[in-house]
């Protein structure tokens, strides 16, 4: 694959200072639809500005992060708990702490360590069961734009993405350190269980998904997208792709470098989230205040 962008290391890095907040508004849906949108298993209404869907397998549910109100320092964000088959089963689960509260929960993961939310000024890392907050990573010591999005590197370390500055953080031994910076804003990043490289979708730049190879700190183009923009989540699915487009609102599924518009949605989708069990995409749309949950089955 063809090397597009630069790596950088930590000496040589130039953060870039300005503060970007996606916009996630619904939009009037384009005259013409590329696909019908496959079976709508149910659609989680009574949320609050959802942003970020992660599903945990052991427990067999989704977390749900949800802005309610300002995502950048407002104290009122909160994660909420859905089953499988779309039920709210607890709206506040998880709200942070007086000293570290969660303003505007957005990308997630989960471990066995817990629930890794990324937040205004860093990263929460909460109780998967009770929903206590355990720790927070404080990236106050950086010029911060819009942290939006978190990953399990192949090393077991998490890496997390700044979308307003285009820089990749990485926690290791509870220390933040920026490690790559990126011709892209990246938005979403997953990781491609294939060859152990980061994936990362385009908030702004060209529009292309990129791996990024932490050991030779280097980028590659995985494929162009077709047409869309404004990419948000992305997740590894079966070999695919599925990247969520705000600018189509769709989802879009790379198969083999090759792209294609495959699900219409009815908003503008943030970072969605896989039941791997059941083969669902999870779609949160923060104005809509709801999250709709599709089967994937014939889509991949």
């Amino acid at each position: 694959m063809k090397n597009l962008l630069k790596s950088c290391g930590i000496a040589c890095m130039s953060l870039v200072s300005a503060c970007v907040s996606p916009s996630r508004d619904v939009i009037d849906p384009p005259m013409e639809r590329a696909a019908a949108a496959p079976a709508l298993i149910a659609s989680v209404t009574g949320l609050s500005g959802p942003e970020g869907v992660r599903y945990d397998p052991d427990f067999d549910l989704y977390f749900v992060s949800n802005f309610n109100g300002d995502s950048s320092g407002d104290a009122n964000g909160f994660v909420s708990k859905v089953s499988a088959d779309g039920e709210l089963m607890e709206l506040r689960f998880a709200q942070g702490t007086e000293r570290w509260p969660l303003h505007g929960g957005r990308g997630m993961w989960v471990d066995e360590r817990g629930l890794w939310v990324v937040d205004a000024g860093g990263v929460h890392l909460f109780s998967r069961n009770k929903g206590e907050q355990l720790h927070f990573f404080d990236f106050s010591a950086y010029e911060l734009g819009f942290p939006n999005d978190i990953v399990k590197g192949p090393d077991g370390l998490m890496y997390v993405t700044d979308t307003g500055t285009s820089t990749v953080y990485r926690i290791a031994a509870g220390e933040v350190s920026p490690v790559a910076s990126t011709e892209m804003k990246p938005n979403g990043i997953t990781l491609n269980p294939a060859n152990g490289r980061l994936v990362l979708a385009p908030w702004e730049g060209a529009l292309e998904l990129v791996e990024w190879d932490i050991g030779e700190q280097t980028f590659y183009t995985v494929g162009a997208l077709d047409g869309g923009g404004n990419y948000d989540g992305v997740e590894a699915v079966q070999g695919s792709f599925i990247i969520a487009s705000q600018a189509d609102t769709s989802l879009h599924i790379m198969t083999g470098g090759n792209d294609r518009r495959a699900i219409d949605l009815p908003g503008r989708p943030a970072d969605i989230g896989i039941d791997t069990k059941r083969n669902r995409v999870a779609v949160p749309y923060v104005s809509l205040n709801r999250v709709d949950i599709f089967a994937l089955d014939g889509q991949l």
